[in-house]
C-alpha cells in the first residue's frame, strides 16, 4: 500500500453487524476496508456482489485477509499499515465453551491490542456486550455505564467479554493508542441467523406460543444499521483533537434504539408480521429452569458426538425474562451518537428480507403422513389421527365400554373373549330377527359376506405372515453378521419395550395404552418434520458414539 491510503480493519468482517459497518464504512469513503475473518477467502451474496461491497473489492478499496486472532502473527499482518481497526469478532454467544470464548474474546483481543500497539495504530474501537454488567438475577432498568461488573457473570461468554473490554480499557494510552468500547444491546436486523430465524423455527414448532416469566420484562433493542453508525460515531470522537477525544477515549458505551419495549411484545411483532401468532400461555421461569439445566447437561456430554446446540439453556432463560434496557446519554453526548433508525422502520425493514420465514411459505407436506401410512391409510388412521371426529368419539366410548365391562372387572383373557362373543352373538340374533322397517325407518342387515374370509383376503393374509416371517430371518442373519450396529439398536430397543410391556397388566396396558394411541400417532402427524429430525440426530449421536467407543477400544489394544 502507498502511503497516503488510509486503511481500517474490521475484525470478524463477515459477522452479522460487521458486514453493515463495512458497508457503511465503504459508503462514507474515509477509509478503505479491509475485511478481516477466519474464512480462507470471502465469499459474497448476491446482493453483496453487485453491491458496493463488491465494487469496493473489485476496485481495491476494499480486500479480504484471512485471520484467526489466536494467532499473533496472522494478527499483525492484518493490521500492518492499518490507522484504525474495528474488533467485532467473537464466537458464537450461544455455545457455552469457556476454552473457546477464552481463546478469542481474551487472547485473540490482547492479540489485537498488541498488534495495535506495535504497528502503530491510532484507533481501537471493541464491540462488547451489555451482558457483561448483567448477572442473570437482577434486572438492569435504565442501566447506565456507572454499573460494575457482576461477581458472576451467567455464562462463559459474557465472562470473557468482560475480560477483553477491560484489556481494551486500559490500554487506552499506550503508545498513542486511543480505545473505546460499544456495548449494543439486542442486535436486529437484515442478515441475521439467530434471532428472526429462531424465533420462526420455534413457531413452526409449535413452542413460540409460550412467554417465559410475566411478560413484562423491558428491553432495549438495537437495529443494525444504529449499531454500525454508533461505531463509526466512535472512531469520529476519538480522531477529533482535544478535549473531545479525550471524554471518548478509554470508556464504554451503552448503544441502543433509545426506545424501551416490553421483550414479549417485540417478539410478538416480528412473529405477526411474518403471519405466525402471538406467544400467550405464560411459564413461570423457575418452573423451566430444571428443564433447561438438564438440556445444557445433556449437550456437554453429547455435543462432541453431533448434538445440536440447545436454545433451553438457563443463561438463555434468565435473558428472557429478566428487564435489559440501558440509558445512552453517555454515548449521545461523548460520541454524538442518535440513532438514524427508528424501532418501527428498523423492523419493517427486517421483515421485508424474510419473505422465505413468512407462515405463507412453510413447507407443506405432499400425500399422506407416515403416521397415516403406519396406520394403514384407512379406518384405523381416521380413528387414532381424528381425520373422522364421529368415527374417533364412537371408538373412544366403545373402549371405555370395554374398559369397564371387562378390563376393570379384572377378567381373564378366555373370560373378556367369551363374554365378548356372547355379546356379540346376542347382537346379531336381535338384529336379525328384527323387521325390515320398524316406525318408517329401514334397518340395514348385516350380510353373511361380510363375515366370510374371501380368497384374495386368505392369500394376502398368508402372504403377509410368509413376509414378516421372511423379514425376521434377514433380520437374524443380519445381526448374526455382525456389522450393522443400527440394526443391533433398534432390535433391543424393540425387545426392551417388549419386556416392558410383558410386565405390565393388561388393566395397567389399557389405561396406559389407549390414551398413548390416541395422542402419540396424533402428534407425530402434525410435528412429522420436528421429530424425524430429534431421530435423526439422536441415531447420528449413536453412531458417532459406537465409532468413538470403538477407536478408544482399539487405542487401548495398541497400547496393550
Amino acid at each position: 500500500m502507498s502511503g497516503e491510503e488510509r486503511w481500517c480493519v474490521v475484525t470478524g468482517g463477515r459477522g452479522f453487524a460487521a458486514r453493515h459497518l463495512v458497508e457503511m464504512l465503504i459508503k462514507y469513503g474515509t477509509y478503505s476496508v479491509r475485511i478481516a475473518d477466519l474464512g480462507p477467502s470471502i465469499v459474497l451474496d448476491p446482493a453483496e456482489e453487485n453491491g458496493v461491497v463488491g465494487e469496493a473489492l473489485q476496485s481495491g478499496r476494499a480486500q479480504y485477509v484471512s485471520v484467526d486472532l489466536r494467532h499473533k502473527a496472522q494478527v499483525l499482518k492484518a493490521c500492518e499499515g492499518a490507522k484504525v481497526v474495528f474488533h467485532m469478532a467473537a464466537p458464537d454467544s450461544s455455545i457455552n465453551n469457556q476454552q473457546l470464548h477464552y481463546s478469542v474474546n481474551v487472547q485473540g483481543t490482547k492479540n489485537v491490542i498488541d498488534a495495535c500497539v506495535e504497528l502503530n495504530v491510532k484507533r481501537l474501537i471493541y464491540t462488547s456486550s451489555p451482558s457483561v454488567v448483567f448477572d442473570g438475577i437482577h434486572g438492569i432498568i435504565n442501566g447506565n455505564e456507572s454499573l460494575p461488573y457482576p461477581a458472576k457473570h451467567i455464562d462463559s461468554y459474557s465472562a470473557t467479554k468482560t475480560e477483553g473490554e477491560k484489556l481494551v480499557i486500559d490500554a487506552n494510552g499506550a503508545n498513542g493508542l486511543l480505545t473505546c468500547c460499544i456495548r449494543p444491546s439486542s442486535i436486529f436486523g437484515p442478515g441475521d441467523k439467530l434471532f428472526v430465524p429462531s424465533l420462526v423455527s420455534a413457531a413452526r414448532a409449535g413452542k413460540a406460543k409460550f412467554i417465559i416469566g410475566d411478560g413484562n420484562n423491558v428491553y432495549d433493542f438495537t437495529y443494525v444499521e444504529n449499531v454500525a453508525h454508533a461505531h463509526i460515531c466512535a472512531e469520529r470522537a476519538l480522531a477529533s483533537e482535544g478535549q473531545v477525544s479525550k471524554n471518548a477515549a478509554g470508556e464504554p458505551y451503552f448503544v441502543t434504539n433509545m426506545e424501551p419495549i416490553k421483550f414479549w411484545e417485540f417478539t410478538s411483532l416480528v412473529l405477526e408480521g411474518l403471519g405466525y401468532e402471538r406467544p400467550r400461555i405464560k411459564i413461570p421461569a423457575f418452573a423451566v429452569m430444571p428443564i433447561a439445566h438438564v438440556v445444557e447437561w445433556m449437550y456437554k456430554l453429547f455435543g462432541r458426538y453431533g448434538m445440536k446446540v440447545p436454545q433451553l439453556t438457563p443463561s438463555r432463560i434468565r435473558l428472557l425474562s429478566c428487564s435489559r434496557s440501558f440509558d445512552c446519554s453517555k454515548a449521545r453526548e461523548r460520541l454524538g451518537y442518535t440513532p438514524i433508525v427508528s424501532l418501527k422502520e428498523g423492523l419493517k425493514r427486517t421483515l421485508e428480507t424474510y419473505p422465505h420465514l413468512r407462515a405463507e411459505h412453510q413447507p407443506k407436506r405432499e400425500g399422506p403422513s407416515k403416521a397415516s401410512v403406519y396406520l394403514g391409510n384407512g379406518r384405523v388412521a381416521d380413528t387414532l389421527l381424528w381425520k373422522d371426529t364421529k368415527k374417533t368419539l364412537i371408538a373412544l366410548l366403545v373402549l371405555v365400554g370395554i374398559y369397564y365391562n371387562f378390563i376393570a372387572t379384572q377378567s381373564t383373557i378366555i373370560t373378556v373373549l367369551l363374554k365378548l362373543f356372547l355379546l356379540a352373538s346376542i347382537f346379531l340374533f336381535i338384529h336379525g330377527s328384527l323387521p325390515d322397517k320398524i316406525l318408517g325407518y329401514s334397518i340395514e342387515k348385516i350380510p353373511a359376506s361380510h363375515f366370510q374370509l374371501s380368497e384374495d383376503n386368505s392369500q394376502r393374509f398368508a402372504q403377509s405372515v410368509a413376509s414378516s416371517w421372511n423379514t425376521s430371518v434377514y433380520i437374524l442373519k443380519s445381526l448374526c453378521r455382525g456389522n450393522d450396529w443400527m440394526l443391533f439398536l433398534k432390535v433391543v430397543l424393540s425387545f426392551f419395550i417388549l419386556s416392558l410391556l410383558g410386565a405390565m397388566s393388561i388393566q395397567s396396558l389399557f389405561i396406559i395404552g389407549i390414551p398413548i394411541a390416541f395422542t402419540a400417532f396424533l402428534v407425530y402427524d402434525k410435528r412429522e418434520q420436528e421429530i424425524d429430525s430429534m431421530a435423526m440426530e439422536v441415531l447420528s449421536m449413536a453412531s458417532r458414539m459406537k465409532s468413538d467407543v470403538v477407536k478408544r477400544f482399539l487405542s487401548s489394544k495398541k497400547s496393550d
